[in-house]
Order: structure tokens, then sequence, then C-alpha cells
């Protein structure tokens, strides 16, 4: 009986310890700062498409196969266009151009290095499209209550930037921001102030009559 209550005493003491241990292990000690370690990562990628040029430009079949894979691939704001064309045909350049036109895009100046090599007579499209993301997130490691380190927990910040690199239209601004074009946002910001001034206080006008007898 002696051997049985021992055997439990130590089974109870060893799972105590093993639930200490574990809640030591839960403690967020990397992080003793209130800046975030998690933090939007933007990804770039390139995806190409040659095309068979003319003297005259794109021909009717090549930008209707452009016009496709504009569709295909859903371009939109934040995607980037460019073309490298070995002989700079300012008519290729053309017809691309009113092709980005018609998903609200222009044709970036230059193109970023691609693999391989643009084939003679042909000139390769391409669109740059960036994705922003957390890494890590969410991070549940540490979930200990105690926190004697005074430490942030790993996922904090998860759920902000997660939230700001989910919603960023041009997660190329997480990067750069937009560059500032001087009057034209001071022009910009106080049309809505100008608006507030110029209207008419609703009070100058008359009161309106209202009767408060109904006819029989």
């Amino acid at each position: 009986m002696a051997k049985a209550i021992k055997g439990k005493f130590a089974g109870s003491l060893a799972l105590s310890l093993g639930l200490a241990l574990g809640a030591c292990g839960g403690f967020p000690t990397e992080n003793k700062s209130l800046y975030s370690a998690r933090q939007p990562v933007v990804e770039r990628t390139n995806f190409t498409l040659d095309v068979q040029t003319g003297g005259q430009g794109l021909p009717v079949a090549e930008q209707q196969r452009i016009a496709g894979w504009f569709d295909a691939m859903g371009l939109g704001y934040g995607d980037r266009i460019s073309l490298d064309d070995p002989t700079a045909n300012p008519a290729v350049s053309e017809d691309l151009a009113a092709l980005a036109e018609r998903h609200g895009l222009l044709v970036s100046d230059g193109s970023p290095v691609t693999a391989g090599y643009v084939a003679p007579g042909q000139a390769r499209i391409v669109i740059t499209r960036s994705t922003a993301s957390v890494p890590d997130c969410p991070n549940w490691s540490a979930n200990a209550e105690g926190n004697e380190y005074n430490a942030t927990y790993p996922g904090y910040g998860c759920a902000v930037n997660g939230n700001l690199a989910a919603m960023v239209a041009n997660p190329e601004d997480l990067i750069s921001g937009q560059a500032g074009t001087g009057e034209t946002i001071v022009t910009t910001s106080t049309k809505a102030i100008k608006a507030y001034r110029d209207k008419e206080p609703t009070g100058t006008g008359d009161l309106a009559e209202v009767s408060s007898t109904e006819g029989g």
C-alpha cells in the first residue's frame, strides 16, 4: 500500500514539474520594446509575355492576345506594366499604351531584368505585381499568463499590420510611399474646406410657413 502511495505521489510530482516547466517555456522573452516584430513584407513578382511585333506596331492578333492576358491577370491599380523592345519601336509602345489605358494604367519607363532573352522580331511585356503579407502570423508560441520579462507576445502586431498589408491598394506604398506633387495636393486638400465656406448658411433664408390646421 505504501508503495502505491509513493508511486502516485511521484507521478503527481512529475506532472506538476512538467506543467511548471511548460509554463516557463511559454513566457514571451524576445521583444521587450513596444515596437512590433511582425512587420509587413512586400514581395515583387514579374510576369512576362513575348509577342510578335511589326513595323506598324503590334498586329491585331497580338493585341487581342495581350488584351486577353491582361483580363486573365486581373490587371488593376498597383500593377506596373513595362515593355522590353530591342527595336524601341514607338508604334509598339503606343499600341501597348492603348491596351493598358483600358485598365487605367500607364506603361512605365524601362523594364525589370527577366530570365532569358527577347527573340528577334519580338517584344516582351512585363507585369510587375507586388503583394504584402506579415510572415509568422498568427503566432501563439507564448501562451503563458505570466509575463515576468515584461515583453510583448510573439503575436503582437499581427492584427494591425496584417490588416494594413491586406487593405493597402498598392503594396509598394509600404516601401516608398507616394511622392508629393506640391500645389496639386494643397489644392485637393482644400476642396472640402472651400465647399464648406462657400455654402450658404441654412438660417439666412426665410422660415418656411407650416400650417397646423387641417381642412374639413
